[in-house]
């Protein structure tokens, strides 16, 4: 199992104490009674996974967190817009650059 961030391991503490006192329910709204379950929903809540470096989990939970914030749209979907509106130049743009063009 790969090493978890600080951030991770305390939210993970959360929910197996969350599991201890019996208090931890599944999305469906049924208490968990697996101890397996719970450490899933905890690394899961963390945006972590068992397999993965502490430095694979924070990239995947930065991507996760970015996406639910709404950033708008990445930068490849603004090349494609700027491929359809055939933006010249639009190869060497960086997304701010892409943005501005596309207005």
């Amino acid at each position: 199992m790969a090493k978890q961030s600080k951030a991770q391991q305390e939210t993970v503490e959360r929910v197996m104490h969350e599991f201890a006192e019996g208090e931890l329910e599944t999305s469906a709204g049924r208490k968990v009674t697996s101890r397996r379950q719970a450490v899933a929903i905890g690394l899961s809540e963390a945006g972590a996974s068992n397999q993965q470096s502490p430095a694979q989990n924070k990239r995947r939970k930065g991507e996760a967190e970015r996406r639910a914030r709404g950033q708008g749209p990445t930068k490849a979907e603004l090349y494609e817009r700027a491929k359809k509106a055939d933006v010249p130049g639009r190869s060497t743009m960086s997304k701010a650059e892409l943005e501005k063009a596309l207005g």
